[in-house]
């Protein structure tokens, strides 16, 4: 009875983890996605002046970004540490799930934004607390609903990315063993991320918008040095969740799992 006891508890500390991890990977990349809508720009974020880069066909561009970035590199950090415990099956399987959630959200929002308002919410809110006109119905839409090719372009980026991802994850695990984590993480992430930086604006602005493809390039060559440094400068916290992790399995289970993930085991011995 208490061998089958403990065998539960570890079977629960397994499952609880991919749970959490899941949970944290389907939040941040929903929420990037929705949030998407808004460019920001970093140089003003920061107090420096704007980067005028002069590129392709003397394009000038400034670091000008989507919203998301802000909280994808939590969606990169997760990816790479379901990698290491779950291996290329569960990276799989919660990419497509989040892919079909994302799906699904934008569906909802394309039919909530059709709806047609009610009057006195229109009245009500007339004016922004400066106290100019706007129409709050337009507003709502404007924000949530996207383009088609947006959407497209972003679930195929999405889509396309982790793929990438998780086989350059399990690829360079094949030289480094259990060591290097900065490596396999950061490697696979700026690998995956250069793929992702170009398919979603080819996808979105040159296949259904106007862009050139010059401008595409140019464009992903900005958002791609922007993922470049944030992949690097997050390293330590993927070795403290890590280390959170390894404290919360014990450090047979933890090496048992990061083994059996390596040889994508995990969920065909659960099956």
């Amino acid at each position: 009875m208490e061998s089958h006891t403990s065998l539960g508890f570890v079977k629960d500390k397994r499952t609880n983890l991919f749970i959490v991890l899941s949970g944290i990977f389907l939040t941040n990349a929903i929420v990037a996605e929705v949030v998407g809508v808004k460019i920001f720009s970093l140089e003003a974020l920061i107090g420096i002046a704007p980067a005028q880069i002069h590129l392709l066909d003397d394009f000038i561009l400034d670091f000008n970004l989507t919203a998301g970035v802000m909280i994808w590199p939590v969606v990169f950090i997760t990816t790479d540490v379901i990698n290491e415990y779950f291996g290329k099956v569960g990276v799989r399987r919660i990419s497509f799930l989040t892919a079909g959630l994302i799906a699904y959200v934008f569906v909802v929002i394309w039919v909530v934004t059709d709806l047609p308002p009610a009057s006195f919410w229109l009245e009500v809110n007339k004016t922004d607390p400066d106290g100019n006109s706007f129409n709050i119905n337009t507003a709502f839409s404007t924000i949530f609903r996207q383009g088609l090719g947006i959407i497209i372009g972003s679930l195929t980026a999405f889509l396309l990315g982790q793929l990438v991802d998780v086989f350059t994850f399990q690829w360079l695990r094949k030289f480094t063993g259990s060591s290097k984590i900065w490596l396999r993480a950061t490697g696979s992430t700026l690998v995956s991320q250069f793929i992702d930086s170009f398919v979603v604006l080819g996808v979105a602005f040159y296949i259904f918008g106007n862009w050139s493809l010059t401008q595409v390039v140019s464009v992903g060559i900005i958002n791609y040095i922007y993922k470049f440094f944030i992949a690097i400068a997050l390293t330590p916290l993927l070795y403290l969740a890590h280390y959170l992790i390894d404290n919360y399995l014990g450090k047979e289970l933890a090496e048992k799992m990061v083994e059996d993930a390596s040889n994508s085991q995990f969920f065909e011995k659960r099956a």
